[in-house]
């Protein structure tokens, strides 16, 4: 099938000869969204979060950003949004695994096929808008198109002095120091650098002491040069970029006794709890256009490397550590060691250790993509034809081990005995994707039809065990259609309908299925200028739902990066978003605006299931970590050079488990609702103060007790900074 695809890829190449006007320093875009006074009518659901909204707030975690993007569902973990955990459309949002995630509309996961779990992710602050497709609309992206994608869009090189600085301070050691500086260094070429240095000492107190806070630093280094011709334009751009993350942050959470007297607390068991990663990148991309054509080739390599340590277990002790934490009371020197309160060895008894375990990992993904519009016409008929391909090719490499910690009057010290290798092993992915659609315009009809091809190449061999190996082979084709109709100036109706996919890992037997799906959807639009409403309801039948065990997901070490098959499910729910602005006066304006989603599901198949979440499904039985309510109210007031604007989020309740018999059945998160406020001052040509409050309310609520214990949402935060721009 890669010869297949890869020959209608260079048909469509042939094919086309001129595009779209697509100006070199828009290339970061996928799409870039049309927004503002007028009605969008494009089809399929997109949204984009600009610069100006970024800026509203300042925030630094992805959760909060997205959290005004109707039908994006999240599981908070640490509060800070060091590993995210996003999902759209009901999909599960573990690791953003489901979610295509790009960074300037190129792959930027660790291992987006072989092991999509995202354990990296970018910076957020040094992004100049966050675009979101779902539905029909992510027919261009994947390999995950059950959900949607998620593309994050860096600063654009500048063609004259162009620079910034951010500095801010808060509660818990909050710090964040963020500057860029770029001009044209010779004719057409242009230069940009970029830092940002971000820390906290955290919010979670250890017993007897240790940190449990963050250091981030990244750094980006651009250059781009600009050639103009008589038939093309064209750009050339060079990207470096640079991240490392230490953070003491662990999985251990806490009994829901202790989260009621102390929901910051974290047991002794955690000291030791460190993650180490480093995150490199280079990209280089070439853009050809003229007034009807644009070609973008991208060619990129990602290099990804961590170490986790933290506490997966204890010696001569049956109990998960899930378990623990669940009933305490039937686990009490299990939890005595946990907590510090007595220690490994004691006289007459069998000595308990920790068991630290260290998920040592390295990973690497490149390629090299081709992404390509045309317009022309045809019968009396004007096409906007978009196709493209892209060859990638992906890894990890396993290198877990475990060592063993004393508890020791309540400090956690490693012994003396030598590490443990627990596994280690190679997944590898080649896989070669094609997709193409063409946009027609009927009169006030507007229909898009598209395809998109997979084609995986699989390896998974273990490095010990030289005989545990595997390759398998997966090829898909993935149709789509949908359509806008513009009923009148102002209002339109949107409908579509495309194939969702999910492949699965390369070890996985042929017994787990690739997760399949068909997606649907319709809705209607409305803008006269003031009043902006969307309204779109979507239904994704699935004829097999697959979830992986993690030790994020399920903490069960026998099981850890397992698959698992669910069978047929329904998911489906509605997305609201009103947007106004209300002149107070002359003066005064007061923008507000409400984004509701509402989600349901059900399994349509009874099972008995090993995968931690799920357990013993009965038809009729909801999917985990979903809420059935979500909204947002956001509401501003500006005059002048002031601005100030809150927002309150509100989630209801998800279960921590979807069937029975298992340790989570019958629990639930807690809804919750949070309220951040922010202000600013703008100084002219001195530059503009801001402040905000995150969860102003300083309300604590168990947002997960995956895996091991209840864990609080981030607390009261203060947040004050100076920014300057020239």
């Amino acid at each position: 099938m890669k010869k297949t695809l890869l020959a209608l890829a260079i048909a469509s190449c042939a094919t086309s000869v001129v595009a779209k006007d697509n100006k070199a320093n828009d290339i970061e875009h996928i799409t870039i969204i049309s927004h503002g006074d007028k009605l969008r009518t494009e089809s399929g659901s997109a949204t984009l979060v600009s610069e100006v909204e970024l800026e509203k707030y300042e925030y630094d975690d992805i959760h909060r950003i997205l959290a005004k993007v109707p039908g994006v569902n999240i599981r908070e973990e640490d509060g800070y949004g060091l590993r995210p955990n996003i999902g759209f459309r009901g999909v599960t949002p573990e690791r953003s695994k489901k979610v295509t995630i790009l960074e300037d509309g190129v792959l930027i996961g660790p291992a987006p096929y072989s092991a999509p779990a995202a354990y990296y992710f970018p910076v957020t602050t040094r992004m100049t808008a966050v675009e979101v497709f779902k539905g029909p609309a992510a027919i261009k992206h994947g390999p995950q198109t059950v959900a949607g994608t998620l593309n994050m869009v860096t600063r654009q090189v500048p063609f004259e002095i162009t620079g910034g600085l951010d500095l801010a301070t808060g509660t818990d050691g909050y710090q964040k120091a963020h500057g860029y500086f770029g001009t044209e260094v010779a004719k057409n070429l242009g230069v940009l650098v970029e830092g940002v240095r971000l820390q906290a000492d955290g919010f979670k107190e250890i017993d007897n002491g240790g940190d449990s806070g963050f250091k981030k630093n990244d750094l980006l280094v651009k250059t781009k040069y600009l050639l103009d011709g008589q038939a093309f334009d064209q750009s050339f751009e060079l990207k470096l970029s640079y991240a490392d993350e230490n953070s003491d942050e662990t999985y251990l959470g806490l009994t829901d006794a202790d989260f009621n007297a102390n929901p910051y607390r974290r047991y002794a068991a955690s000291q030791p709890a460190n993650m180490d990663t480093e995150h490199t990148q280079i990209m280089f991309t070439h853009n050809l256009s003229n007034d009807v054509f644009s070609a973008t080739t991208r060619i990129y390599r990602n290099d990804y490397e961590r170490a986790w340590r933290k506490l997966g277990g204890l010696t001569s002790s049956n109990a998960s550590l899930s378990a623990i934490m669940t009933n305490p009371e039937l686990h009490e020197r299990e939890y005595a060691v946990i907590t510090g309160e007595q220690n490994s060895v004691l006289d007459g008894e069998t000595s308990m250790f920790l068991v630290m375990g260290t998920n040592d990992r390295e990973y690497y993904s490149q390629g090299i993509q081709i992404d390509a519009d045309y317009e022309f016409s045809l019968g009396g008929l004007d096409h906007k034809l978009a196709f493209g391909v892209r060859y990638h090719e992906d890894e990890i490499e396993r290198k877990h081990f475990s060592e063993n910690y004393q508890m020791l009057d309540g400090y956690a010290e490693k012994t003396a005995a030598d590490k443990v290798f627990t596994t280690t092993n190679i997944e590898n992915t080649e896989a070669l994707s094609v997709y193409i659609e063409d946009t027609v315009k009927l009169g006030n009809l507007t229909v898009s039809a598209g395809v998109r091809g997979e084609d995986m190449d699989m390896y998974y061999t273990d490095l010990v065990d030289r005989d545990d190996w595997q390759r398998k082979s997966t090829q898909i084709w993935l149709p789509g259609v949908s359509g806008f109709y513009q009923v009148t100036e102002n209002a339109g109706v949107l409908l579509g309908v495309h194939q969702g996919f999910v492949p699965s890992s390369p070890q996985q037997a042929s017994d787990v299925k690739v997760e399949k799906s068909i997606n649907y959807e319709f809705g209607g639009r409305f803008n006269d200028g003031a009043t902006n409403i969307e309204l779109v309801s979507f239904f994704n039948d699935y004829s097999n739902l697959k979830e992986s065990c993690s030790q994020s997901s399920c903490g069960t070490q026998g099981d850890l990066d397992r698959e698992f098959n669910g069978g047929e499910v329904n998911v489906y729910g509605l997305e609201a978003q009103l947007r106004q602005s209300y002149p107070i006066s002359t003066q005064f304006d007061m923008p507000y605006s409400f984004t509701y989603t509402y989600t349901k599901s059900e399994f349509l198949e009874s099972f008995e299931s090993d995968f931690e979440q799920w357990g013993d499904i009965s038809d009729g039985d909801s999917v985990q970590y979903l809420p059935e309510h979500q909204l947002n109210f956001e509401i501003g007031l500006a005059a002048n050079n002031w601005e100030t604007n809150l927002i309150v989020k509100y989630v209801s309740e998800m279960d921590e488990a979807a069937g029975d018999n298992v340790t989570l059945s019958g629990f639930k998160t807690e809804s919750s609702v949070i309220v951040d406020v922010s202000a600013s001052y703008d100084l002219g040509q001195y530059g503009r103060i801001y402040g905000k409050v995150d969860n102003l309310t300083d309300e604590a609520y168990i947002i997960s007790r995956r895996p091991y214990g209840a864990r609080p949402n981030k607390p009261r935060q203060f947040v004050i900074g100076y920014k300057y721009q020239f």
